[in-house]
């Protein structure tokens, strides 16, 4: 029986970015779809944040963890996955700085800007859980593409101006985490800067099934809500 046991939701970027380290990573694991199932008694006693992806592994204080970038690193420091996650403090410096600016700065953008055509319930106190007009949702939707643009555009040029990855010539945690995050894009055809687009088919070459397994999920996900509005 495997020692890694991944309960995932599957449309879900932050599920997508741990689905794919673990194949990347060749790790021996399960994965468990809990879609629905993650307010039950069950769940809660183990992960009382209800988030997933959460993982179970042997050797954890209390058993479990969530947060998809702390699995990763979690499991590349357990496992010495240098070439995910480099030991080097300058070289590790640099993917920790990118990877919290992605989550920390423009991951919650990417919410602003999808989560409505996503038909995912937003965050409190965004406008458009509010009780603001359909025009004024639109406006600060407009607006966070706006800063989608601006974070992806500093992103690229101080971390990977000159290279083909975060990581160097290989893909990092950072990469899969960003690389993932981009996914949610296509549900408002957001207009992606030539660098980008090479950037996702590098990392999509570059990780082979891996990636695109996960990446389909979320894939088939994006089409079916797309469909729905037709």
């Amino acid at each position: 029986m495997s020692a890694i046991k991944l309960h995932v939701i599957k449309p879900s970027v932050n599920n997508m970015t741990a689905r794919v380290f673990v194949r990347a990573a060749k790790l021996d694991f399960t994965e468990d779809d809990v879609y629905g199932k993650t307010r039950t008694d069950d769940f809660l006693a183990k992960n009382p944040a209800h988030l997933t992806p959460m993982m179970e592994a042997p050797g954890l204080p209390k058993g479990v963890m969530w947060e998809s970038c702390a699995i990763m690193q979690y499991l590349s420091n357990k496992h010495h996955l240098d070439k995910f996650y480099p030991t080097d403090p300058e070289k590790r410096a640099m993917v920790d700085s990118a990877m919290f600016y992605i989550v920390g700065t423009l991951y919650p953008y990417i919410v602003r800007s999808t989560y409505g055509a996503l038909n995912f319930p937003q965050y409190p106190g965004e406008v458009g859980a509010s009780d603001a007009t359909a025009a004024e949702k639109e406006k600060a939707q407009k607006a966070a593409v706006a800063a989608v643009d601006e974070t992806l555009a500093a992103l690229h040029k101080f971390f990977l101006e000159g290279k083909t990855f975060i990581g160097g010539d290989h893909p990092s945690i950072a990469d899969i985490r960003l690389a993932a995050s981009l996914e949610f894009l296509k549900v408002i055809d957001y207009h992606f800067p030539a660098w980008a687009k090479t950037y996702m088919a590098a990392i999509a070459k570059a990780l082979g099934d891996a990636y695109a397994e996960p990446a389909k999920d979320v894939e088939g996900y994006i089409a079916y809500v797309k469909g729905q509005k037709k």
